[in-house]
Formats: structure tokens, C-alpha cells, sequence
């Protein structure tokens, strides 16, 4: 009787998933995976009899089952307390904080990212003053104590300093510490970055950005890093500020890939799914600044990946124009046909996060 009632049970929930499965309305975007779902695939006779149904239905099917996300929380919370895995889908979490394994050191993309460096330098920099800056990823405070592997760090540096003698080296390794991240982010705190930025500008010999000459902003809705998704475990959400002035506010922000004007913070971006894309519009190609309040015509150019989207505001008081470039997203080649390089400062800053995967490095 016993085994009648366990079967009945295993039935009824197996019914009732596969319901709701194929009643509930579908789901367009994860939030916390940061991706769009997919959707059930159209049915017809040339789908079915080559497998591509069935394979897109998969997709379907995994993506949209029912408490999906729950589900996950679960599996990552008997992975990592019960089973005491160090890690879960490779993201780690010590003292409330979460950051992903970045293990081992890939030589080879660090050296495919100099070479890029390298011919932007000869094609257009050659006339500029360039300095480089290297952004510790969370890991370089977080993985020693938390028991966890990580990339050779010292030999990245020292594979970036001596692969661009061409430029300036600035360490901002002792300017951060672990309280300068977001706990569920890869990202920096802005309002935590008043040592990094001042040592940028002072090796680039212009005056550093006083706190007290910025205002505070904090965003009500709350931050969930792309590490809170990845991990599937529960965690506070981090709380998202930024700072401004009358300076940052009289800004203007041209974007080449719209043709369209707008801030240095871009408040319609309050509905991304991810909410740092409030800095300068998250993940641009090609983007300039102007300063009518800049005290200089000083120009200056930034090769740079989205951790300097918040701190290029706090560089921008010194630059009557910043015009910021990611070339993961326009070729090297092609930015002669956008830009005007007449020796301009120029900073390259890079994280250890994309040196280390620079596949995406043009």
C-alpha cells in the first residue's frame, strides 16, 4: 500500500509539472542569469525529421520547467553545504562575498592582448602620452583567504610591464581591497575609487578628484551582480551608489554607434537587467564626453573594458573632451575612420578579467 501511495504521489507531481510546463505563459528573460530564454519552437515536418525540434525543444523545455530558479537554488545548496564543494558552477563565496575561480593564468591570451595593444600603439599612438593600468579582478584580494586557486598575478603584471615599454605603468593594486567590490558583482564600487583615481591622474600629472567636491546617489532598486545568477545561492543584493556634480551634470555623452546624445549616467538604463549599465550606458564601442566646464582643452582617450565606465567620471573634471573606446566591439583598424589622433593623453585600462580571455580583443 505503502509503495501505491509513493507512486501516486510521484504521479501527481509529475502531472502537475508537466502542466504547468505547457499552461504557464512562457518566460522571455532570465533576470538572474542575465539571458533571454528560449522559446518553444515552431513545429514542422523538416524540423522534426532532421532532430532540429527536438533539440531547440530541449532547450525549451530546461529553460522554462517550472521553479526553474528554485531549483537551482536548491541543487547549488545541497552542492555546496551538504556535498561541501568549494565552489558551484565555478563561483565561489567567502565573507558574504562571491567571485568566480579565474584559474590558471592563459599566457597566451595575455599575450594575444599586448600584441593588440602593440599595434594600436604603432598605427595611431606613437605621438601620445600613454599609460597603462591592469584592474585586479576581485580574486586578487578574495581566493588566497578563501582557500581557492587563482591565476599568477605577479607574472601577469610582469608580463604586461614588460610587454609595453611604450607606455607608463600604474599599480592600483595597493589603491583598492577586497570592501572596494560589489559583493555580487566582478565590478568596483565608484564611490570606493578616490585612491585609484588619484593615482591615475597623478601619474598622468593632472589634479585628482576631491570627494567632497561630488555628491552621493543611491539607486533604490537593488543591485544583483552577475555573480548572485551564476552562483543560484542566496544572497543580499548589493546596493548600487554614484557620484555627481554640477560638473558630471553639464556633461554630454555622444554615442557613435546611435548618433545619439546623452548623460554620463543614463537613467533610462534603471530597467537593464543590469543595473551598472547606469554607467555610461554599459557595453559601448565608441563613446565621447564633453566638458563645457573643463578648465583646459586637454584631451584624452581611454582604451578601456566596463570597468571604466565608472571610473572615467571621476577623471573627467581634468578633459575638456574623453572619448572612451572598446575595442571588443570595433575593430583597431576602422577607428581612424572616427576618431582624430593628434596626441592626446591616452590611458589604456584593462581588468585581469579580460586580459586573461581576450579572444574578444580585436
Amino acid at each position: 500500500m505503502k509503495k501505491n501511495y509513493t507512486a501516486l504521489i510521484v504521479l501527481l507531481l509529475w502531472v502537475t509539472l508537466t502542466a504547468l510546463a505547457w499552461f504557464l505563459p512562457a518566460g522571455e528573460f532570465s533576470i538572474a542569469e542575465r539571458r533571454p530564454l528560449a522559446q518553444m519552437p515552431e513545429v514542422d515536418v523538416e524540423s522534426v525529421l532532421d532532430g532540429k525540434f527536438m533539440d531547440e525543444f530541449e532547450d525549451y523545455a530546461l529553460d522554462q520547467f517550472p521553479l526553474r530558479d528554485r531549483f537551482r537554488q536548491i541543487k547549488s545548496l545541497f552542492c555546496y553545504y551538504v556535498l561541501g564543494q568549494k565552489d558551484n558552477n565555478g563561483i565561489y563565496l567567502y565573507q558574504g562575498y562571491a567571485a568566480k575561480q579565474e584559474y590558471p593564468l592563459k599566457e597566451v591570451s595575455v599575450s594575444h592582448a599586448l600584441e593588440r595593444f602593440g599595434y594600436l600603439y604603432e598605427k595611431y599612438l606613437t605621438d601620445s602620452d600613454v599609460y597603462m593600468a591592469v584592474v585586479p579582478d576581485k580574486g586578487y584580494y578574495l581566493a588566497e583567504p578563501a582557500g581557492q586557486l587563482a591565476m599568477d598575478y605577479e607574472k601577469l603584471f610582469s608580463m604586461v610591464a614588460e610587454g609595453m615599454p611604450w607606455a607608463t605603468h600604474i599599480d592600483l593594486t595597493q589603491t583598492l581591497s577586497l570592501e572596494d567590490y560589489y559583493r555580487t558583482d566582478t565590478h568596483w564600487r565608484q564611490e570606493c575609487l578616490w585612491d585609484t583615481a588619484a593615482a591615475v591622474c597623478q601619474a598622468m600629472g593632472v589634479p585628482a578628484p576631491q570627494e567632497g567636491d561630488y555628491g552621493p546617489v543611491t539607486l533604490s532598486r537593488p543591485f544583483y551582480g552577475v555573480y548572485y545568477g551564476q552562483a543560484a545561492l542566496p544572497m543580499e543584493p548589493d546596493t548600487l551608489n554614484l557620484v555627481s556634480n554640477a560638473m558630471l551634470d553639464s556633461c554630454t555623452v555622444y554615442d557613435y554607434e546611435t548618433g545619439e546624445t546623452s548623460a554620463v549616467y543614463n537613467w533610462d538604463k534603471l530597467d537593464s537587467p543590469d543595473l551598472y549599465d547606469v554607467f555610461l550606458s554599459g557595453a559601448k564601442s565608441l563613446l565621447t564626453i564633453e566638458n563645457p566646464q573643463a578648465s583646459t582643452d586637454r584631451e584624452l582617450i581611454v582604451f578601456r573594458d566596463s570597468f571604466g565606465s565608472s571610473l572615467v567620471p571621476l577623471l573627467v573634471q581634468n578633459y575638456a573632451r574623453v572619448t572612451l573606446v572598446d575595442i571588443r566591439y570595433v575593430r583597431i583598424d576602422l577607428l581612424d575612420q572616427f576618431l582624430d589622433f593628434h596626441g592626446q593623453d591616452v590611458l589604456m585600462l584593462y581588468s585581469t578579467l579580460v586580459l586573461n580571455s581576450s579572444s574578444t580583443i580585436r
